[in-house]
């Protein structure tokens, strides 16, 4: 093998390690708590708030425990469009305004799926839940959905 050889293997082997690395390094995590009518209910969840790990999300995932989930923090109230490519797990779909309220529900988005989900508002955020999970939990439009990101943390909460 020549040296140039040698060190373009070198390179890309590095930079395969390093997009391998970015890929899974894992997502912060917090807490959502959403006030439904039959009393509040915890979600320990991962954080998508940036493009590379809002553009990844929950893609792959064969498995989710109940109260898990994945809540993408936009910074900023806007338009958005989710779909399900290379999503495995059928997904319930929340979004939530500025606020803190929720605005509309997808529920049971379909795996794989390249139909295009959008907000019907300008939201804040999206959490991500088990499909059917909203439903079972009787959560609903214009309840409150608390996190540091929408100002109404409740005490103890963790972040």
């Amino acid at each position: 093998m020549s040296k140039y050889a040698a060190v373009f293997a070198v390179l890309l082997f590095l930079a395969s390690s390093a997009a391998s690395e970015a890929q899974e390094k894992p997502f912060p995590m917090t807490t959502v708590v959403i006030d439904t009518d039959h009393g509040p209910h915890a979600f320990r969840v991962e954080v998508a708030a940036d493009d590379a790990s809002q553009q990844r999300g929950l893609m792959f995932r064969k498995a989710m425990a109940p109260d898990a989930g994945m809540l993408f923090d936009f910074h900023r109230p806007q338009m958005e469009y989710f779909w399900m490519k290379n999503t495995v797990l059928r997904l319930d779909m929340i979004f939530i305004r500025a606020n803190g309220t929720i605005s509309s529900i997808a529920p049971n988005a379909e795996p794989f799926s390249t139909t295009t989900i959008p907000s019907l508002e300008p939201v804040r955020a999206v959490l991500e839940l088990n499909g059917g999970r909203a439903d079972a939990l009787g959560i609903e439009p214009d309840q409150t959905v608390h996190n540091a990101i929408f100002g109404n943390a409740l005490p103890g909460q963790t972040r």
